[in-house]
């Protein structure tokens, strides 16, 4: 069996801002003390004229991404989820959201797979945040092919974008010929009748070595990538229900005003439909290896496997 390929989406979205700087002179990337962690030092290396290091002063370097989107630049400020969406929040509302100017935003180690950084640093409330702010796009890949795409794809789309990558390294699952990207449409990974399972960035998947493990056991579950948390494929949400009848969602993230309260909200203006939410149950995180807790947590294949046959 050949080894697996895994790299963080993190690393994904340094390399990817190098290639769309090659291309594109108006991209600029900011920083906030933490260009090594995010990885846009490979990016600092290449650009160092088009690489602003803000120093510990997130709310600042938004404010400085607003300003250049309104020269016509095109910004991706970058810094841990926690302090990108959490403690720049307010900026991120009026200075980006408001005006909608075209800021993008790169928040890496999201999630409880930050691992031993603790609970303090472990943001599983971003993209609760992000949602709540008008036209912001979520983009939240699952790979490291999918999270370049979101970076292009970012960077082509008019107005406030916010990008969730993480510190640990994933499978490379979306490494087909026929793979494509478009903002606001998800991808039936796996077809299935007795149960949808709808995940998005690193618990896809584990969500599909999970529907795996349901197979043996005569469960046959659909999974669905939704990369774009907003807007919502609603469409291919409802007939997901419809066809399947029951619905999992899975995130490494709050259940709270994330993928699960997406889904959930839709299916119950759309096609009320039974669902059960995985991901972290209204609780902090806390310090230890990434992949222990998402053992933890349940995030994995085997918490998700466990999950699927309770509900059903």
């Amino acid at each position: 069996m050949s080894e697996v390929t895994k790299i963080a989406t993190r690393v994904s979205y340094g390399n990817a801002l190098v290639e769309l700087a090659k291309e594109h002179d108006d991209v600029y990337v900011l920083d906030a003390d933490l260009a090594a962690a995010t990885q846009t030092a490979i990016f600092k290396k290449e650009f160092p004229e088009r690489h602003i290091d803000c120093g510990i002063a997130e709310c600042n370097m938004i404010g400085i991404a607003a300003g250049l989107a309104a020269t016509g630049k095109v910004p991706f400020a970058s810094s841990f989820a926690m302090f990108a969406a959490g403690r720049a929040f307010e900026q991120v509302r009026n200075s980006v959201g408001y005006p909608h100017l075209n800021v993008k935003i790169g928040a890496t180690h999201a999630g409880i797979s930050v691992g031993e950084d603790g609970a303090t640093h472990q943001c599983n409330e971003d993209i609760a945040l992000m949602r709540t702010i008008p036209d912001m796009v979520i983009l939240n890949p699952s790979d490291d092919i999918e999270a370049k795409a979101a970076v292009k794809a970012a960077y082509e789309h008019e107005g406030p974008v916010y990008m969730r990558f993480g510190r640990l390294a994933v499978p490379i699952i979306n490494d087909r010929p026929d793979y494509k990207f478009e903002i606001g449409k998800g991808v039936t990974l796996r077809e299935g009748k007795d149960v949808a399972i709808i995940a998005t960035g690193l618990c896809v998947s584990e969500s599909l070595a999970a529907a795996e493990k349901l197979a043996a056991d005569g469960i046959d579950a659909k999974v669905i990538n939704i990369h774009t948390i907003k807007p919502l494929d609603e469409d291919l949400v409802v007939a997901a229900a419809k066809e399947c009848g029951k619905v999992v969602t899975v995130e490494e993230h709050s259940v709270i005003g994330g993928l699960g309260s997406a889904v959930c909200e839709t299916l119950s203006r759309k096609a009320p439909t039974p669902v059960k939410t995985i991901g972290v149950q209204d609780r902090f995180g806390e310090s230890g290896p990434a992949v222990a807790l998402l053992e933890k947590y349940g995030l994995n294949a085997e918490g998700i496997y466990a999950s699927v046959k309770e509900f059903l």
